[in-house]
């Protein structure tokens, strides 16, 4: 694929296959990325009472913007340095006090910020829906440089290594110089005709940087060259149609040691050996939009929104949370003894870790599509109405 072809072309494709399934009587396409169907046995559980055995409290909360709506990107904040990142379609960028709230600064825009924010190495590097890449200060706000890629970015750069890598809607990722901005090389990876929207975060490692790829492989590429290292299958695109086919690895992988945990819209998740790409253990549970990690577990969330538990070291059932279905669940994280994720009506839902019970819920009012963030004790989580709020244990 070429710096000229956009992606754009396979996305109406998808559209177009969407619409004909739906003609067809088809009920379980209606929405790809929350698995909600048109007949009622998909509507979304009701949620019951439960009786909460963790205490929550909700430390600040702040308005950075909106305009995400039913674009699909699920943005998420970053954090790093004891401070939070967080970009909105029409809002620009904004910094707060990981703890307190605190404004830090605001960089405002007119470009439609939809991938990142990306943190590390003294910056927070931002891309648009026209491909605009921006880099700023972490400390100030201050721009330091712009640039351009061929494709919208939805998903947050990374940053490491004296670089920005950035992943564009190509599937393309474009390494650039963290100084400047120039671009250093790019690795574009074969891009099925039919795909799920979004990327998947790219995953920073000593000197190498994993990315999972919209044909459901992940693979390791050499922050110096670009140079592919292993690609290792995270899930087999089988099927009869593209639509069956679809095995988009759009999570970032979670690198635990050496260990990669990898998940994918075609309901596999697994344990890859980072040095090696060895494939350690895989599990037909997963979803397209990440896991958590803990000491003991891994819990993914599949695409009906089930919320699984699974044994760290084989990969085996620990549990099964049922109570979310089809309530467009996010991807979890792991904050101490708990999975927390959240969904379509705004609702933080945290689980023991032990047995995926309910221990708390926190109501942000707002529709949660992206992946909540946890540093230094703090869960941090961004609605598609441009909330952000951060929650602490008690």
């Amino acid at each position: 694929m070429t710096l000229a072809t956009p992606r754009r072309p396979i996305r109406l494709l998808a559209a177009t296959a969407l619409a004909l399934a739906l003609l067809s009587g088809c009920s379980t396409v209606k929405n790809l990325l929350d698995g909600r169907g048109k007949d009622r046995s998909t509507e979304p559980t009701p949620l019951a009472q439960i009786s909460p055995s963790a205490s929550v409290s909700q430390l600040w909360s702040a308005s950075i913007g909106g305009g995400e709506k039913d674009l699909g990107i699920a943005q998420r904040p970053a954090i790093a340095d004891g401070r939070v990142y967080a970009a909105a379609v029409e809002g620009g960028v904004s910094a707060f006090d990981l703890r307190t709230g605190q404004s830090a600064w605001r960089y405002a825009s007119e470009l439609a910020l939809s991938g990142g924010p990306g943190a590390g190495d003294g910056l927070v590097v931002v891309g648009s829906l026209e491909g605009d890449v921006v880099a700023l200060d972490a400390a100030t706000g201050t721009e330091k440089w712009a640039t351009k890629v061929a494709n919208e970015v939805i998903v947050a750069p990374a940053v490491g290594g004296g670089m920005v890598f950035v992943r564009s809607n190509d599937g393309r990722v474009t390494a650039l110089d963290a100084n400047s901005g120039e671009r250093r090389w790019f690795y574009s990876p074969d891009v099925p005709s039919l795909t799920v929207r979004g990327n998947g975060a790219m995953t920073v490692g000593p000197g190498i940087l994993f990315v999972g790829n919209d044909n459901g492989t992940l693979t390791a590429l050499s922050m110096t060259d670009g140079a592919p290292v292993w690609t290792t299958p995270v899930a087999q695109p089988d099927g009869r149609s593209e639509l069956e086919r679809m095995a988009d690895v759009d999570g970032p992988a979670v690198l635990d040691n050496t260990t990669l945990f990898a998940t994918s819209y075609k309901n596999q998740t697994v344990a890859i050996d980072g040095p090696t790409g060895q494939l350690m253990w895989e599990r037909n549970n997963g979803g397209a939009r990440g896991l958590g990690v803990s000491n003991s577990a891994v819990v993914v969330t599949d695409p009906t929104g089930k919320v699984w538990g699974l044994d760290k070291s084989t990969g085996g059932s620990l549990w099964q949370q049922d109570a979310l279905a089809y309530r467009s669940v996010s991807a979890p994280v792991v904050l101490g003894d708990y999975a927390v994720v959240g969904d379509f009506e705004g609702v933080l839902h945290w689980l023991r870790l032990g047995d995926g019970a309910f221990a708390a819920r926190s109501n942000l009012g707002g529709a949660i599509s992206g992946q909540p963030a946890v540093a230094d004790g703090v869960l941090v989580v961004q609605t598609r109405s441009g909330q952000l709020a951060a929650f602490a244990l008690q």
